[in-house]
């Protein structure tokens, strides 16, 4: 799957349930389980190659992009309060070592790492943003998705090491998550498993 392909797949998912369900909460899981859903349908496949390993490890890629732009737009908002933007850019910082490393381990496997999309190309809900709450729940959602996509992605890799490293990041982004769930003042451990 190109880049083009992963993009309008992500365009067409928000769209659809972004007019569906005006949440932002419920928008930041889907775009990034959309942005997932090729990768998952990927993943699906009986008998797994390194080349589907390399096309899990560019969605994954896409999907750090997508968090790395979404704390930008956050940081940049104005609307987070010191101690709270203190705690976004040290997730941003996560999200951008989690790009290096998946970016490196595209090309030291052959392969070529999809490229960041432009920021307003991610169609996030800025003019939705008008506190810190929603900012936090955009992200906690955002969080959510990437947990998701993890999840359902490290038992498919057909190299056990791929799968133990998207099994270490999928513990970041449920952290990640559940933070950003105790900060809005919810239950941060919202069930016994991720769904």
């Amino acid at each position: 799957m190109n880049k083009k392909e992963i993009d309008l797949s992500l365009t067409r998912v928000e769209r659809r349930l972004f007019l569906k369900n005006s949440s932002l909460f419920a928008l930041g899981a889907t775009a990034a389980i959309g942005l997932a859903a090729p990768g998952r349908a990927l993943a699906g496949k009986m008998k797994m190659s390194e080349t589907d390993d390399l096309a899990i490890l560019n969605v994954a890629l896409g999907l750090e992009y997508q968090a790395i732009a979404a704390y930008q737009v956050g940081a940049e908002s104005g609307l987070l309060q010191k101690p709270v933007l203190d705690v976004a850019v040290k997730f941003q910082g996560h999200h951008k070592a989690h790009a290096d490393v998946l970016a490196g381990t595209i090309e030291k496997l052959g392969g070529k790492p999809v490229m960041a999309m432009r920021a307003e190309n991610y169609q996030f809900p800025v003019t939705q943003l008008k506190e810190q709450a929603d900012v936090l729940r955009f992200a906690a959602g955002l969080e959510k998705g990437a947990a998701s996509a993890y999840l359902g992605a490290v038992p498919q890799f057909s190299n056990r090491e791929l799968a133990r490293a998207a099994a270490s990041i999928l513990g970041d982004e449920t952290m990640h998550w559940a933070i950003l769930l105790n900060a809005l003042g919810e239950d941060p451990v919202p069930a016994a498993f991720i769904a």
